[in-house]
């Protein structure tokens, strides 16, 4: 892929990339931001990718998380201020742990897949847009070089 084309292409990633952070901070699914912080654009010798950690999509049974981000999510969520003496927030921690581990989590409904809200047909389409015109010239300037370099 020609520099040119690279750097649009790299700008419109990284535009998508903020779009996806965007929508994921106000879909109220942030309890510490980490996720955000793993959205990266990535280049792959073809072109480019999003990637960031799988489990803003659930998980599946199996290891526990860790205690400790629990109480943080519980600390931020405002629910260790209602619990008053019922409960301490290292126990309701571990239990969440321990059920997580046991059944998995899977985001609540509605909110499993807010990726595709950003990442649709259509905004796909308007990089693509962007992308192919630059990609085109540069194929087709190549092409009449090589003709050149043939005919000389």
């Amino acid at each position: 892929m020609e520099t040119n084309v690279q750097e649009i292409f790299r700008a419109e990633m990284e535009q998508l990339r903020q779009e996806v952070i965007a929508q994921y901070r106000s879909s109220g699914r942030a309890a510490s931001g980490r996720w955000a912080e793993t959205v990266q654009v990535q280049q792959l010798p073809n072109g480019f990718t999003l990637v960031a950690d799988g489990y803003i999509n659930g998980r599946g049974p199996g290891k526990a998380p860790p205690s400790a981000a629990i109480q943080q999510w519980i600390t931020q969520k405002g629910i260790a201020a209602r619990l008053g003496k019922e409960i301490s927030v290292s126990s309701l921690a571990f239990l969440i742990a321990r059920k997580i581990a046991r059944m998995g989590w899977h985001p609540p409904a509605g909110q499993e897949d807010f990726i595709a809200q950003v990442v649709t047909p259509a905004r796909i389409q308007q990089i693509m847009d962007k992308v192919a015109p630059v990609y085109l010239d540069t194929l087709a300037q190549q092409f009449f070089d090589s003709l050149k370099t043939d005919l000389t």
